[in-house]
């Protein structure tokens, strides 16, 4: 038996899947130069906020790091002053 497991080569379990090509995503704010971030535009903030309250990342969303970064300062703000939702799991029941 340990001579048998020795010579099969060592694969993973199941089927292979193929790796699809998907598009890279692109930041909608550095395509857009008009568009703008601010807090006190709870619409364009919600984008980037899961249904929970959870601020979306940046590898889902698209956004580039500087403004994946703009986005979370204004959605703590905009959190702060009571536009947006706190994430629910931090609610108490």
């Amino acid at each position: 038996m340990a001579d048998e497991r020795e010579r099969s080569p060592q694969r993973p379990s199941g089927p292979r899947k193929k790796r699809t090509f998907q598009r890279r995503k692109v930041c909608r704010f550095c395509a857009d130069k008009t568009q703008t971030i601010d807090y006190k535009e709870p619409r364009t903030l919600r984008y980037f906020i899961s249904e929970r309250g959870k601020i979306i990342p940046r590898r889902i969303s698209g956004n580039c790091s500087a403004h994946q970064r703009e986005i979370s300062e204004a959605i703590k703000r905009a959190r702060n002053i009571a536009l947006l939702p706190i994430a629910s799991a931090h609610i108490a029941q």
